[in-house]
């Protein structure tokens, strides 16, 4: 059976899109130290990244971005860019395992697995594709955006971001709707920056 796994990158942050990725390995795979992407190092991650879009049947990446979080909310934004990854793919999935215990609209067989990050090889491979592709972008917005530290926090609410809000007010890439946003929108929505989305 052709399984493909996907798991989503960027739930947490009050910036920047949420990002999802559907891989398919193949049984026979030679891709070595997979796992959950929250427990590998960033620069281990970049590397397996590689190996996994090398060797791989099939990759895709999905994305949302802040505006369409902010439209509909960061559940269904994460399952938009599920959707996305899997319509991505150019081999069609017999099955498709999701972590966690939601799933995106489908017409192909989907199952859900808790923490399946950490026990299906296609999930891990995905969650790292997803967390990659997000840091990467991330990276490069802070080259439009210093003052941010985008490449240090990666869009989550660290001290040194809710600062830099206080400080610089909203960009386009922030999410409006969570709170520590929607808290400096109130008082400084007049300082607008205005970096571009991108495309993966």
């Amino acid at each position: 059976m052709i399984e493909a796994g996907v798991d989503e990158a960027g739930r947490g942050p009050i910036a920047g899109p949420v990002f999802a990725a559907a891989v398919i390995l193949g049984k026979k795979h030679s891709i070595s130290n997979l796992n959950d992407s929250k427990k590998i190092s960033e620069k281990r991650r970049e590397l397996i990244a590689e190996d996994i879009k090398v060797n791989a049947i099939s990759w895709s990446i999905g994305m949302s971005t802040a505006k369409e979080i902010d439209d509909i909310n960061i559940l269904r934004a994460s399952l938009l860019a599920m959707r996305r990854a899997i319509d991505g793919l150019d081999v069609s999935p017999e099955l498709i395992s999701v972590d966690g215990q939601f799933s995106p609209e489908t017409d192909l067989k989907v199952r859900t697995i808790i923490k399946g990050d950490q026990s299906n090889e296609n999930i891990m491979a995905a969650s790292i594709l997803a967390k990659v592709y997000r840091d990467n972008y991330m990276k490069e917005l802070d080259k439009s955006v210093p003052e941010y530290g985008f490449k240090q926090h990666k869009g989550y609410p660290t001290k040194m971001h809710l600062e830099a809000l206080e400080s610089y007010g909203i960009t386009l890439e922030h999410r409006l709707s969570f709170k520590p946003v929607r808290n400096i929108n109130a008082v400084s929505y007049t300082h607008l920056t205005l970096p571009t989305n991108r495309e993966v």
